[in-house]
Parts: structure tokens; C-alpha cells; sequence
């Protein structure tokens, strides 16, 4: 995609260059991530491609009507709501940040609402099948850092990015407590559960077997950082290996996290701070909470919290 960026860029500067400015503000400005970057420059050049078809040359000539042209494009091709969602939140993030540079006086994206979609929440995990899944009992070096992963991407509800990115010198096993760098490069601390340490402590124990190349908390069987995808296949065999008859993957763990303190607590600002979501729509009435009510609400409400008890 990034050649095709290049290719575009070669013909239709005039399109081209504010999206590849605006990208460099993503990535040196917000410090938004690399897979968050591609999606922007996926979609972007998706929309250019669209803007040069309709004899459009430059971003100012975008009103609201074109961008509705743009949907109807973006579903004659296929796509699906939620991907027209996305691509009208980068479109529209695009033009935010070009109305800031005096470029245009106005966002006409603005006045064009999303595709109306169905809402479907991950399927949460029974608490007996996160049972089943965690009674792993083989010790050899990559099962005990399987069963810390899962243990930690449930008792602490990380998304799959934040405990690939966890370092060993973010975690207080004395005071139960790590520190997750999440969207944005922002920074929250978490409480751990007493079966998250314990298996943290036998993973650091082993963790020299595999001849560690850095700092990187979780590292493949060749001592490098772990890859997205190779914690996502682990967890999905471990499902199979367990006789669950639902897909395991992350995102489904982190979610159950957040079902299951939700159901036990009650206290969604809790839930919030503890899942570090930043997303002003859906965050900004709340108000910020200290660690140690966080960590109060952990240990009364997280079905594998057992602090103080290994």
C-alpha cells in the first residue's frame, strides 16, 4: 500500500502531499501507533483514488455531497459499514486537522453521518470455561509463558498491543501493581491479580532459557519480542487443547474481563479507568479515579484476584 501511496503522490501531488503531511503529524505529533498510521494511509488514498475517478483535484473542492459520493463508492465496492466507519473517521480526523492548518474553513465531513450498524459485542467467556482454559498443566517454557499471558491479558483486561509492548521493568510484583503503556502513548497503572503474579514470577524464573535479546516482557522461542500474531495463534490452540468449543483470541479475553467486573462491581467508572479507554464520547463525563479505589474495586469484583494468597 505504501508504494501505491508513493505511485499516487507522483501524478496528484495536489492530493497527495496535505495526506502524507497529515500522516507525519500522526505519527511525530500524536504518536499514534504504526497499525493505527497504515489504516489512516489505507484509507486516505482509498478516498484520493475515489476524489481523482469524480475529476477532483484538489481537497477544497470536497463539499458534503461528494463525501456521500465517496459511502456510495465505498459500497458499490463491498464494504462493510463498519469499514465505511472508519474510513469516514479518517477522512474526517484528515479534514479536522486541514481546517487547523487554515487549509479549509470548514469540515465537510461534518454534516455526514455514518451507516447505521448493528452494534455485536465480542461474546464474553463463562467463568468456568476461563477456568478450563487456565488449568494448563504442562511446565515446559512456552506453556508457562502461554498460561502468564492469558493470565495477564484476563486479570488485568490489556489489549493484545499493550501486553506485546510490556517490558519486564514495568512490573511491581511486591505491591501488585504494572504499568501499561496503551493508545497514544498514554501511561495507566494496574492492579494484579494474586494467579496473574504467581505465574509472573514462574515465567521470569524460565525466561532466561530462551536467551532474552532485550527488556521485552513476553519473547518467542528465539528470544525476540513476541509477535501479534503469534500470541494470537497460541491462545486459539489453548482453546482447542482445553476442549473449549469457542475461539479464544484476545480481544474476547479482554472483553470477558470487563463483562465480568462490570457484573461483580457494578462500577463502570471503575471498568473504564481499568481498561484505559480514551475515547472523549464515551469517556468524558466520567471523572478520574485514584489507583488505590481501582485496586479496591479489583479485588472485590476480579474472579482471579487472590492478592496477598500465593
Amino acid at each position: 500500500m505504501k508504494e501505491q501511496a508513493e505511485n499516487t503522490f507522483q501524478y496528484n501531488e495536489e492530493l497527495s502531499k496535505p495526506v502524507e503531511q497529515f500522516l507525519l503529524y500522526l505519527k511525530s505529533e500524536r504518536q499514534l501507533s504504526v497499525h493505527t498510521q497504515s489504516n489512516y494511509r489505507r484509507q486516505l488514498y482509498v478516498i484520493i483514488k475515489h476524489a481523482m475517478e469524480l475529476e477532483i483535484s484538489c481537497w477544497s473542492n470536497v463539499d458534503p455531497s461528494v463525501v456521500r459520493m465517496f459511502v456510495s463508492r465505498s459500497k458499490r465496492d463491498g464494504l462493510s459499514t463498519s469499514s465505511i466507519a472508519l474510513r469516514l473517521s479518517a477522512l474526517r480526523s484528515f479534514f479536522n486537522w486541514m481546517v487547523k492548518q487554515g487549509d479549509l474553513t470548514a469540515n465537510p465531513v461534518t454534516g455526514v453521518s455514518n451507516p447505521k450498524q448493528a452494534r455485536h459485542l465480542p461474546k464474553n467467556i463463562e467463568i468456568d470455561d476461563i477456568n478450563q482454559l487456565m488449568n494448563i498443566d504442562r511446565n515446559d517454557v512456552l506453556s508457562i509463558r502461554d498460561r502468564t499471558m492469558l493470565e495477564l491479558m484476563y486479570g488485568s483486561g490489556l489489549r493484545l498491543s499493550e501486553l506485546i509492548g510490556l517490558d519486564c521493568k514495568v512490573l511491581n510484583l511486591i505491591d501488585f501493581e504494572i504499568r501499561v503503556l496503551g493508545k497514544g502513548s498514554k501511561e495507566r497503572k494496574l492492579p494484579l491479580g494474586g494467579e496473574s503474579v504467581k505465574w509472573l514470577k514462574q515465567w521470569l524464573a524460565v525466561r532466561p532459557l530462551l536467551s532474552p535479546e532485550n527488556d521485552a516482557l513476553f519473547i518467542s522461542k528465539l528470544g525476540k519480542r513476541i509477535s501479534h500474531r503469534n500470541v494470537q495463534k497460541r491462545f486459539e490452540q489453548w482453546g482447542i487443547k482445553q476442549g473449549l468449543r469457542i475461539h479464544i483470541n484476545p480481544h474476547k479475553l479482554r472483553h470477558s474481563f470487563a463483562t465480568h467486573m462490570l457484573e461483580s462491581s457494578g462500577d463502570l467508572r471503575a471498568v473504564q479507568e481499568l481498561l484505559g479507554h480514551a475515547d472523549l464520547s464515551t469517556t468524558q463525563i466520567y471523572t478520574h479515579l485514584d489507583f488505590a479505589h481501582l485496586a479496591e474495586v479489583y479485588d472485590s469484583a476480579h474472579p482471579r484476584s487472590k492478592r496477598g494468597k500465593i
